[in-house]
C-alpha cells in the first residue's frame, strides 16, 4: 500500500497492482490466458505465461473484437487497444487472503456476438460494497471467433474461454480476499445461456458451488445446423469454414462477415427454422465433447444435482426488440401468424395460444410466443430439468415495469441488469431513466440482498421451486411469493423439450 492509493496482490503468474477506490481494492485487466492470436488463434485459451514485477491493473482490457452495436463505430473515447481479450477484473472489500468471502463472477451476455466486461453497466463496486462479495467479471470470445463450428478448432471456445477464467479463480482469488468454495457464477441472456452449460461441462465440473441464470436462450444448436452456418459464414467471405482459411483474417474485420450475415438471416427460414428470425448466427453447440448434451437433457439426468441454481426472466422479454426494430405499435394479425406458427411449441400453436389468451391483441400474441419460445419457457424448464436431475432451484419473475417510456417497455429483457449491479448507465439509463426512482433503488436493493444472500448461503430468501406447487419469487414494487404467475403459458410448453435446434431437412 502507498498512501492507502495502492493495493498489490501476489498471483500464480506474478504480483498485480490494483487501486483502493472508497472502500473497495479494485484491479482491472488481468490476463487470465493468452492472447488468442497468431499460432493461438481459434484454439483453446492458453496458460498466460508469468511476469517479473509488478503489474499494473489499473485499466480494463481490450474488449474482443464484435459486431458494432448500433450506427457508431466506437464508443465515445474508443475502445482499448491491442490483443488481450482475455482479461478478469475484480472487486474486493480488502485484497486480503484470509478473508475468504464469498466470489461472484459475471458472465456478460449479448446475443453471443456482442459483449465485454469494460461496460459501465457491470461496475461491481455496489455488489461489492453492499454484499461484502468478491466480484469478478471477464471477457471472453464471442462472434465467429468464440462460437462459430470451425474445422480444426475445438467447439464453443467462448465457454472454454469463460472456464479458462474460473480455473484462474479458484488458483488465485484467495490472494483478493474471496474463497475459491464459495464461488457463484451469474449472468444475463447469452451470459445465463452460457451458465447452462457450463452447468453441465464437463471441464467447468468443481469451478463453481452456485449459479443465477438470468433470462435463459433456449438456443443451443446441433453440430449439423452450426456446420451449415459456418458455412454461410466464410462463405460470405470467399472462404471454407477452417482454420487455415480464417486464421488468414484480421480478427478485427471478422465481425463483418457476422454481421453481413445477419442483414440476411431470414433468407435460410426454411433451413434454419426460426434461428433465422432471431438476431443472431451464434449459439452453443452441442457437439459432443465440449458440450455432452442440451443443458434441459443433461441437467435432468442429474449433471449439475450438486449446483445451487437461482434461474428466473422477466415477463415481458421480447418488447424490447419489438421496440428496437421498430415494430411497437406496428404488428398485424399476420404477423402474429407467423410468430405463432414458428416459435409455438406444437403443431396447432397458433390454435393453442388464441385458445389460451383469447383477448389478446395480435401484437402482444406476436411477443408473448417469442418472449416463451427465447426465454421465458427455456428459464423455467432449466428449473424443472434441476429438480428432476436431483438438484435445487429458485425461481423468479420480474414484473417491475421499466420506469422509462412511462412503462410502455414492461418488464423488458435487460432490465434486470441494472437492478442487479444498481448502476444506471448504458442500457440501463434507457430502460430506468438516469436517475433512478426510490422504487427502482428498493428493488435493486432487493436484487442485490438476494444475490448476495444466495451467493453466501445458497438461500436467496423465498423457498426453492417443486414441481407441485411452483412457487415463485415475484420481483416488483411490492416482492411476493406467489405460484408460477404465467401458469397458461406454463401449460402450452409443459409437454415441449429444448433440444439442440436441427438443421431443416437434414
Amino acid at each position: 500500500m502507498s498512501e492507502n492509493q495502492f493495493c498489490e496482490v501476489a498471483t500464480a503468474a506474478g504480483a498485480v497492482r490494483g487501486r483502493r477506490e472508497g472502500d473497495l481494492d479494485v484491479f482491472r485487466g488481468i490476463p487470465y490466458a493468452l492472447p488468442p492470436v497468431g499460432e493461438a488463434r481459434f484454439a483453446e485459451p492458453r496458460p498466460v505465461g508469468g511476469w517479473d514485477g509488478v503489474r499494473e491493473a489499473f485499466a480494463f482490457g481490450p474488449p474482443p473484437p464484435q459486431e458494432t452495436m448500433g450506427p457508431e463505430a466506437a464508443p465515445p473515447g474508443g475502445v482499448p487497444a491491442g490483443d488481450d481479450w482475455l482479461t478478469v477484473n475484480v472487486w474486493t472489500p480488502e485484497a486480503d487472503s484470509g478473508a475468504r468471502r464469498p466470489v461472484m463472477v459475471w458472465i456478460y451476455g449479448g446475443a453471443y456476438k456482442f459483449g465485454s466486461a469494460d461496460d459501465p453497466a457491470y461496475d461491481g463496486s455496489r455488489l461489492s460494497r453492499d454484499g461484502q462479495v468478491v466480484v469478478v467479471t471477464l471477457n471472453y470470445r464471442v462472434g465467429i471467433e468464440g462460437f462459430a463450428l470451425i474445422e480444426g478448432a475445438p467447439a464453443n471456445r467462448g465457454l472454454l474461454d469463460q472456464v479458462a477464467a474460473l480455473e484462474w479463480v479458484r488458483e488465485n482469488i484467495a490472494a483478493f480476499g474471496g474463497d475459491p468454495d464459495q464461488v457463484t457464477v451469474f449472468g444475463e441472456s447469452s451470459g445465463a445461456g452460457s451458465i447452462a452449460a457450463l452447468m453441465v461441462m464437463p471441464r467447468a465440473r468443481g469451478l463453481f458451488r452456485r449459479a443465477i441464470a438470468q433470462s435463459v436462450p433456449g438456443t443451443f444448436f446441433s453440430g449439423a445446423l452450426a456446420a451449415d452456418i459456418a458455412e454461410e459464414l466464410a462463405g460470405g467471405l470467399g472462404l471454407r469454414p477452417t482454420v487455415a482459411d480464417l486464421s488468414g483474417v484480421d480478427p478485427r474485420k471478422l465481425p463483418e462477415a457476422g454481421a453481413a450475415l445477419g442483414s440476411r438471416m431470414r433468407g435460410y427460414a426454411e433451413r434454419w427454422g426460426a434461428v433465422a428470425l432471431t438476431p443472431t448466427p451464434f449459439s452453443p453447440v452441442v457437439d459432443g465433447e465440449v458440450l455432452p448434451a442440451a443443458p434441459w437433457e443433461a441437467l435432468a439426468g442429474g449433471a449439475a444435482q450438486d449446483v445451487e441454481l437461482i434461474v428466473g426472466h422477466n415477463r415481458d422479454e421480447f418488447r424490447l426488440f419489438l421496440m428496437l426494430g421498430g415494430l411497437l405499435g406496428r404488428v398485424d394479425e399476420g404477423l402474429a401468424s407467423l410468430a405463432l406458427g414458428l416459435f409455438g411449441p406444437v403443431p396447432e400453436s397458433e390454435r393453442a395460444y388464441r385458445a389460451a389468451f383469447p383477448d389478446a391483441s395480435a401484437e402482444y400474441l406476436f411477443e408473448l410466443v417469442q418472449s416463451d419460445w427465447l426465454f421465458r419457457m427455456p428459464s423455467l424448464h432449466l428449473a424443472e430439468a434441476q429438480v428432476a436431475g436431483g438438484g435445487r432451484a429458485h425461481v423468479y419473475e420480474l414484473t417491475f415495469p421499466a420506469p422509462a417510456g412511462g412503462g410502455a417497455l414492461g418488464a423488458c429483457h435487460g432490465l434486470d441488469v441494472p437492478l442487479t449491479f444498481g448502476v444506471y448507465g448504458g442500457l440501463g439509463a434507457m430502460l430506468t431513466g438516469p436517475v433512478p426512482s426510490p422504487e427502482t433503488e428498493a428493488l435493486s436493493a432487493r436484487f442485490r440482498s438476494a444475490w448476495t444472500a444466495f451467493a453466501a448461503t445458497g438461500d436467496p430468501g423465498w423457498p426453492a421451486y417443486d414441481p407441485e406447487q411452483r412457487l415463485v419469487r415475484v420481483l416488483d414494487t411490492e416482492p411476493a411469493v406467489a405460484a408460477y404467475p404465467e401458469e397458461a403459458a406454463r401449460r402450452l410448453w409443459e409437454g415441449h423439450t429444448f433440444a439442440p435446434l436441427p438443421l431443416l431437412g437434414a
